[in-house]
C-alpha cells in the first residue's frame, strides 16, 4: 500500500495541490482566485483560512479521504538561508514567513497551510527546497564593493528536483555528480550543482542573470544608476521594471513565449533579435558555470517551461554543445517534487532537516 501525500503549491492567484500514493497521482486541483477578492486581505498571511479551507472544501468534494494521509508538504516559502532537503515545519518557521521577514511571497503560505490540515490529522508536515535555499561557495558572494554579497534565490525546488531524477536515471548519486541545471521559466536561473551543492546560482527572484520573459536580468551598472538617479522613476517602478516589466515585457509587449515564437513565424525580425538575445544570455551563463566547475561537467539539464520551445533549445545547445551531454526536462512538475521530497523523509533515504 503506498504513502499517500497532500502536496500544496500556494502563488499568487492560485493554489495548486494534488493528493498521490507513492509518486502516483491520485487527485489534482488548481484554484483559481480573483485579484478583487484577494485585494481584501492586507497581507497574505491573512489569505491562510480563505486557501485552506478552499482546498478542504474542494477535497471533500472529490471524496477524498484525508484521514489516510501520511503526511503533508508544502511549497517553502522566504525563510531565512538553509541548504537543501525536507524540512519539518516548526514553529520559527511558521514565525519567519508570517511576519515576511524576507520579503512577501504567496509560497510563504504552504508552511501553515501544510501544518494546519496535518495537525488536524497528527502526521507530520513538510516544505521541500525553499527558494532559501543557499548553498554558494565563498568566492560566488564576493560583488566587487564591500558589504554588499550576492544571493542565492532561485528555483531550488526544481532545479534539485530534475538534478536528482536525472542521477536516478543514469543509477549515480546526485552528490557524486557535477551538473549545470538551466531553470527557464518567467525568471531564469542556472546554477552550478558541485557534489549535491549548488555552489554558484544567479539571484533570479531579484533579476540578476540573463534577462527572461518578464525580468530584466543582470543590466549593466551605468544603466541602473541613470534609472535610479533620473528623478523619473519611484523605487516602485524601478522595481517593476527589472522584475515583472523587464525581459520580453520590455521589448515585446508579452511574457508568453509562445506569442514571441507566432510574431518570429510571422516575419518580426525584432521578436528574433530579442529571441536569440535571451538564448545567447542563458548559453554565455551556463559556459560560464562551467567555469566554475572547473570544466568538470557530468551534464547540463535544460528544464522549465520555455524547454518546451524545441527551437529556443536548439539555438542555446548550437553554443554550449561541446561544455558536456544535455538533458531537457521541460516543464516545472512542482506538486511531484514536493511529494517526492517527503517520500524521501518517510522512507528513510533521507534525514529530515531542522530550520
Amino acid at each position: 500500500m503506498g504513502l499517500k501525500i497532500l502536496a500544496i503549491n500556494p502563488g499568487s492567484t492560485s493554489t495548486k495541490f494534488g493528493v498521490y500514493s507513492n509518486e502516483e497521482l491520485v487527485f489534482e486541483k488548481t484554484l483559481r482566485h480573483d485579484v478583487e477578492e484577494l485585494k481584501n486581505f492586507e497581507k497574505i498571511i491573512d489569505q491562510l483560512d480563505f486557501r485552506k479551507n478552499s482546498i478542504l472544501n474542494c477535497l471533500s468534494e472529490a471524496k477524498i479521504e484525508l484521514s489516510e494521509l501520511d503526511a503533508v508538504v508544502g511549497r517553502g516559502g522566504a525563510m531565512e538561508p538553509v541548504l537543501g532537503g525536507t524540512y519539518e515545519v516548526n514553529e520559527r518557521m511558521l514565525t519567519d514567513t508570517r511576519v515576511a521577514r524576507r520579503g512577501e511571497h504567496a509560497s510563504n503560505l504552504g508552511a501553515h497551510i501544510a501544518k494546519d490540515i496535518a495537525g488536524i490529522y497528527g502526521i507530520p508536515s513538510f516544505i521541500v527546497d525553499p527558494p532559501a535555499v543557499d548553498e554558494m561557495c565563498d568566492l560566488a558572494r564576493i560583488t566587487g564593493v564591500d558589504g554588499f554579497e550576492r544571493e542565492s534565490k532561485f528555483h531550488a525546488l526544481n532545479q534539485k528536483a530534475v538534478a536528482k531524477r536525472f542521477s536516478k536515471e543514469i543509477e549515480k548519486d546526485y552528490d557524486s555528480l557535477n551538473l549545470i541545471v538551466a531553470h527557464l521559466g518567467g525568471g531564469i536561473s542556472v546554477g552550478a550543482h558541485e557534489k549535491g551543492k549548488i555552489i554558484d546560482v544567479n539571484d533570479a527572484f531579484t533579476g540578476d542573470g540573463p534577462f527572461s520573459p518578464e525580468r530584466a536580468g543582470g543590466l549593466p551598472t551605468n544603466v541602473v544608476m541613470k534609472l535610479c538617479l533620473s528623478g523619473k522613476y519611484s523605487k516602485n517602478d524601478i522595481v517593476k521594471m527589472l522584475v515583472g516589466k523587464g525581459g520580453y515585457v520590455s521589448y515585446l509587449g508579452t511574457n508568453d513565449g509562445r506569442k514571441v515564437s507566432e510574431m518570429i513565424d510571422a516575419g518580426d525580425e525584432k521578436a528574433k533579435l530579442i529571441y536569440e538575445a535571451m538564448a545567447y544570455q542563458i548559453a554565455k551563463s551556463i559556459a560560464s558555470n562551467a567555469a566554475v566547475l572547473k570544466g568538470n561537467v557530468d551534464a547540463i539539464i535544460i528544464t522549465g517551461g520555455l524547454a518546451y520551445d524545441e527551437r529556443f533549445v536548439e539555438t542555446i545547445k548550437e553554443r554550449i554543445n561541446f561544455i558536456a551531454p544535455i538533458i531537457v526536462y521541460p516543464g516545472e512538475d512542482e506538486l511531484l517534487a514536493l511529494t517526492q521530497g517527503a517520500l524521501r523523509v518517510l522512507r528513510k533515504e533521507e534525514e529530515v532537516k531542522v530550520y
